[in-house]
């Protein structure tokens, strides 16, 4: 994704369609992502859901009546709403879902206050999204066009800026925040911690992601992934590219 000049609306608006296209068109990529999805649906409680950061509308697959936005207007979403602002009543949730959102919201503090506002007692917020180790580092700062900056702070409260692209990113803001959640605990202690799970070993970077090249044959995604949930507690602190976090509304 960019991290350069602000994007035309117009490039966002091309950018996620070329996302779109290419899930609908690379079988591993949709093989990969599905075990993502399936997870974070599998996190939900019963209720109203909002995605935040919908993009090319996949979640929507595995929780049908989701109320899908994203920061960009495109037609298979269902509203244009920023995370750091969202314009819904207070307890009108029962669930907010991002998949490879956080670390592009500029300021993490604000879409957290923003969260337990909207949440009813009880709701959670189920966040996908990149995990730091030894070796994801290693391929994230070399291999991928988004920054790990790990001397970040998420938890700052100064102002959004207004010219920033929606597409800048930090990889490394869901493990400064959840890798030793004891200053996102004392600022949010609403909002408990309640799962932190590392996820995807091999079949994610091997899978190209959403680039045109794979160096993973569709059929042998699941396989693989059924593997490294036997090698997770082995391999996970020292390689895992991702991580799943379930926050629930005091």
């Amino acid at each position: 994704m960019s991290t350069g000049p602000t994007a035309s609306p117009q490039a966002a608006t091309e950018q996620i369609a070329g996302y779109r296209h290419a899930w609908q068109k690379k079988p591993v990529l949709r093989a990969v992502y599905q075990d993502c999805y399936a997870r974070m649906a599998a996190e939900i409680v019963p209720g109203r859901t909002l995605e935040i950061g919908g993009g090319s509308g996949n979640f929507k697959e595995f929780a049908p009546d989701v109320v899908s936005t994203d920061i960009i207007d495109v037609d298979w979403l269902d509203a244009i709403c920023d995370a750091q602002a969202l314009p819904f009543a207070d307890a009108s949730f029962d669930n907010i879902v991002m998949f490879d959102v956080l670390h592009h919201v500029e300021r993490p503090r604000r879409f957290f206050e923003e969260a337990r506002r909207v949440l009813r007692p009880g709701g959670r917020v189920v966040l996908m999204e990149p995990a730091i180790t030894p070796v994801s580092r290693i391929f994230y700062t070399h291999f991928h066009p988004e920054p790990v900056v790990m001397a970040d702070d998420p938890l700052t409260d100064a102002p959004p800026s207004p010219d920033r692209d929606p597409y800048d990113a930090n990889q490394a803001i869901p493990t400064l925040l959840f890798r030793r959640p004891s200053a996102f605990d004392k600022l949010f202690p609403d909002l408990h911690v309640k799962r932190s799970r590392l996820l995807s070993l091999f079949a994610y970077p091997l899978s190209g992601g959403f680039r045109p090249w794979s160096l993973l044959p569709a059929a042998l995604a699941k396989p693989l992934i059924g593997l490294e949930g036997g090698l997770m507690p082995v391999l996970g602190p020292l390689m895992a590219f991702r991580m799943l976090v379930v926050l629930e509304r005091q």
